[in-house]
């Protein structure tokens, strides 16, 4: 199969993976619309084409916090990346470093933190969710910071599970889940073998460290479940700001008043998103709310945004739209499944090539200047 784009990736990892893990990526919550919208409404941003402007030499990276990157693109936190392929999270954030990007880690990871940290020469950035095991996000953040991690990705918009019919359809969770997984991955022979077999251990390995013992997929939904906190408040979180000696992103912002209350809180940046659509369905896409929160505090924080994202133009709309930097989701975890960290940087290389072809034909020579102006308004009557 020829692979030129994300949905080839995605096209080429629904063969591969075994189909609990591939709709657990896939999916969103209730009937999928605000999934489908991220993906649409971005899709429907126009472009406004500029040409002969000389833009030959052109300027890619950009500057968070005080260190310079090559692209304006990380790699978002993505629970359970290490099923995708082996030991996944260290593939990934190979590919990341390679690229000069951030890697997030996530949480519930399967490769814990210091495996992770081990394995590449950049700082990792990790996110944390908010729990009711206190001690657990002590612990974590800890640890975090003594592996070298200063930018800590604070998610706050999964207070509780969003609802997710696909899982229990695919086998992820709900009756006999285990053996219809086991059976699944027994028609699965390659991933079966290379992440089944020689992937191991699959248990989410931060959770494991602070535990003391193995938590595996069966713990999975269980302990989220038991430890999400829908009492939780701004206030409630202070300690974490307080304790927190570095860079604080707050993730899972759609209203501008949010935004403001992160800035607020004391966060250095916030990740306008909707959790890919897997909590709130119905919620607004990304490309929708991103206008007014960047109108909001663009210039007070780094903004970034994520949410539908599967090309290089993807990327540059939501920089006109008013982001600062993109988090990619999905899109580098169809590639991590069919071609591990080479996918990784050969997706990350398409994403580059389509982002270059863009600024030429807006007339744009750095990322830097990537505004609302590159955006099309349809004139009266139009």
């Amino acid at each position: 199969m020829i692979i030129s784009s994300a949905t080839d990736f995605r096209a080429a990892a629904q063969r591969r993976l075994p189909p609990f893990l591939f709709h657990y990526l896939d999916g969103g919550a209730g009937a999928e619309q605000t999934l489908r919208s991220n993906v649409d409404d971005l899709q429907a941003v126009k472009l406004r084409q500029q040409v002969l402007r000389g833009s030959e030499q052109l300027d890619l990276s950009v500057q968070w916090f005080g260190q310079q990157y090559g692209l304006p693109m990380a790699l978002a936190p993505v629970g359970l990346t290490g099923m995708y392929a082996r030991r996944g999270e260290v593939q990934a954030a190979r590919a990341a470093c390679a690229r000069n990007i951030p890697f997030i880690q996530s949480t519930v990871s399967v490769c814990p933190l210091a495996e992770v940290a081990s394995q590449i020469s950049q700082p990792i950035w990790f996110q944390l969710y908010v729990l009711k095991d206190r001690g657990f996000m002590r612990d974590v953040m800890r640890r975090a910071w003594e592996l070298g991690a200063r930018t800590l990705v604070f998610t706050v918009d999964m207070p509780v599970p969003g609802a997710r019919y696909r899982d229990a359809h695919s086998g992820m969770s709900g009756a006999n889940g285990p053996l219809r997984r086991v059976l699944q991955a027994l028609c699965h022979p390659r991933w079966a073998l290379d992440v089944g077999v020689f992937g191991r251990p699959h248990d989410l390995g931060n959770i494991s460290t602070y535990r003391g013992h193995a938590t595996g997929l069966a713990d999975y939904i269980g302990w989220l479940g038991e430890n999400f906190d829908p009492g939780i408040t701004w206030q409630d979180l202070q300690w974490i700001r307080d304790e927190w000696q570095g860079q604080l992103v707050i993730k899972g912002i759609l209203e501008p008043g949010d935004a403001q209350d992160a800035l607020a809180f004391g966060a250095d940046g916030i990740v306008v998103s909707n959790h890919g659509g897997r909590q709130l369905d119905g919620a607004l896409s990304t490309a929708q709310a991103l206008p007014a929160i960047a109108a909001a505090v663009k210039g007070k924080m780094t903004l970034f945004a994520d949410g539908g994202v599967r090309t290089g133009t993807d990327v540059f709309r939501m920089l006109a739209l008013g982001a600062d930097g993109v988090l990619l989701g999905r899109a580098f975890v169809y590639a991590l499944a069919c071609q591990g960290q080479a996918g990784v940087e050969r997706l990350l290389s398409i994403m580059e090539k389509d982002l270059r072809t863009n600024m030429v034909l807006t007339g744009v020579k750095a990322v830097s200047e990537i505004c609302a102006d590159q955006l099309h308004r349809p004139s009266a009557g139009q």
